[in-house]
This record gives structure tokens, C-alpha cells and sequence, in this order.
């Protein structure tokens, strides 16, 4: 067990590393002067070509690709997300003011999906092919289908400008997430639907089913016992996966609905070509997303022993 976490740890430093390094070459590389955007962003004017080259240099600029690039990995190693160019704070109490209302909404989505999707899984699988199913599945698919953008946009149009019945943008009150939430949650019900019902069709299928069944086993002991744990699998999977996708989705509704989150600081940071911040939200985002896959593989082995024995 000690072996298998020290090699997630080990693939999570590799997939981090990535990221930071893709993301700063990236902005690096970006059009345009960074120095410059920082000015305008910071003063709102022009300003001289000595104070741009006084930011260039403060910012870390003035140096070689990898000289600034470790200039900022460093710091990062014990946790220190630097400070902003433009406002010159510290970025991760920024990030996590943007996080208290970004993960809110993530996980508003994660529970409108499965409050959606599993209903929606078990009647499709009570009569496979029949037409609950074929709806079901109809279902399923037109909400993958639907973008986001799209649908926050109808939804807006529908409950907030014709009916009035629940706020378009913001987020001073607890009714302002339903909007976002459904807008995230059906494409999230979408994924669910689709992955029970085949986890579950693919359960009740293996072959060491109909023997539980001839010893007399009552079908709701055969459902928890071999049944659900089978099923659980691919859901795990999904669950995580989702979530973690949730919360970079969440930075587009956020922008469609005019909430504060990561949406508005990962897009002021863009156009203030604020790299700080930049990267903060894109290895924060890769952390949780790494976080999220090392849970979901000790949960398999927690789940199915033999996922653990296979890969030992």
C-alpha cells in the first residue's frame, strides 16, 4: 500500500510539473508585451517606458525563459503562490475568495446530475430496450449534446426573463446558484445516466449471478452485495472525474450567469497577463485534479481487492 501511494505522489509531481511549465510557457510566449498589459491593467493609462521596464523587472520578465520560470517554481514548492503583478496582494487569499463560490457551484451541479441521473439510470435499466430505456437514453443524450453556454443562455431566457421566477446574474442569495447549478448538472446527468446503465446492464450480466440466485440468495442481498460493488467502478471513475472537470466548466457558467468565482479571476488575470494568477488557478486546477484521480484509484482497490492484486 505504501508502494502504491508513493507512485500516485511520484505521477502527480510529474502531471503538476507539466502544468506549471506548459501554462508559464504559454503566457510566455503569448503576442504582445506582458510588461505593457501589466501597466495598463494596473494604472488604467499609459505610462512611461521606464515604469514598464520597472514593472518587466519586478514581475521577472527582464530575465531568460527558464530564470523566470524557476524564479517562480520556488516558492511554489513551499506553498507560496507569489504576489499579483497588477495589485501587487498575495495571490492565494484571491484564489480562495474566488474558490468559495466556485466549488459551491460545483458541487450544486454534481447533485442536480445525480439527482437526475439516478432515477433516470434505474428505470432504464428495469426493461432494457424497451422505451422507458430508449427515452432514458434519449434523455442522456441530448443533454451531452446541449453546450453549456447555450443552455445557461436558454435558461436565462425561459426562468429569468419571461417567467421571473429566479435571478439571472449574481450571487448575493442562495437562489442565484440554481441556475448555474442546473445549467452544470444536466450536462453531468448526461455522463451519469450513460455510465450507471451500462455498469449496471454489465453487472447483472456476469455469469456468477444465476448460481446466487438458484441457492435461494434474495435478489436485494445479490443487488448490494455483487451487484452495486460491480457498478461502482466505472461510476467512481466518472464521479471523480467530474467533479474535478465541475469546477474548470464552472469558470464558464460563472462568466454566462456574472457570479464571482474563478471565472472572473482566471479571465481579469488573462487580460492583465497577471501570470501569477494565471498560474495559480491552472496548478491549483491540476492539483485538484490529481488529488481527485489518487482518491478514485484507492477507492477501486477499497471497492475490488483484485484491481489492487492485478496491478501488484
Amino acid at each position: 500500500m505504501t508502494g502504491l501511494v508513493v507512485g500516485l505522489i511520484l505521477r502527480a509531481g510529474v502531471v503538476l510539473t507539466g502544468a506549471a511549465l506548459a501554462t508559464f510557457a504559454l503566457l510566455w510566449h503569448a503576442p504582445g508585451d506582458p510588461a505593457l498589459a501589466i501597466a495598463l491593467a494596473r494604472f488604467d493609462t499609459v505610462v512611461p517606458a521606464a515604469v514598464i521596464d520597472q514593472l518587466r523587472a519586478e514581475a521577472g520578465l527582464d530575465g531568460g525563459f527558464w530564470q523566470a520560470f524557476l524564479a517562480w517554481v520556488a516558492p511554489l514548492l513551499v506553498g507560496d503562490f507569489g504576489q499579483s503583478s497588477v495589485t501587487g496582494r498575495d495571490v492565494w487569499p484571491d484564489l480562495v475568495r474566488a474558490m468559495s463560490y466556485t466549488l459551491p457551484l460545483a458541487l450544486a451541479g454534481l447533485l442536480v446530475g445525480l439527482i437526475i441521473s439516478l432515477p433516470l439510470a434505474l428505470v432504464a435499466t428495469r426493461r432494457p430496450g424497451g422505451w422507458l430505456d430508449r427515452c432514458a437514453v434519449g434523455v442522456a443524450a441530448l443533454g451531452a449534446s446541449i453546450p453549456a453556454y447555450w443552455l445557461g443562455l436558454l435558461l436565462i431566457m425561459l426562468f429569468a426573463v419571461r417567467l421571473g421566477w429566479l435571478p439571472a446574474t449574481g450571487a448575493r442569495t442562495p437562489v442565484h446558484i440554481v441556475l448555474p447549478a442546473v445549467t452544470l448538472g444536466l450536462g453531468v446527468a448526461a455522463s451519469f445516466t450513460r455510465i450507471l446503465r451500462s455498469g449496471i446492464l454489465d453487472a447483472r450480466a456476469q455469469p456468477f449471478l444465476p448460481a446466487f440466485r438458484r441457492r435461494g440468495v434474495a435478489c436485494r442481498d445479490i443487488a448490494r452485495a455483487h451487484v452495486a460493488p460491480h457498478a461502482a467502478i466505472p461510476v467512481v471513475t466518472v464521479f471523480g472525474l467530474e467533479l474535478a472537470f465541475l469546477l474548470e466548466g464552472a469558470v464558464m457558467v460563472e462568466t454566462i450567469f456574472a457570479r464571482p468565482g474563478l471565472g472572473s479571476f482566471l479571465v481579469g488575470a488573462i487580460e492583465a497577463r497577471d501570470f501569477p494568477k494565471v498560474q495559480a488557478v491552472v496548478v491549483f486546477s491540476a492539483l485538484l485534479f490529481v488529488t481527485f484521480n489518487m482518491i478514485i484509484d484507492l477507492i477501486y482497490r477499497a471497492i475490488d481487492p483484485r484491481i489492487g492484486e492485478h496491478n501488484a
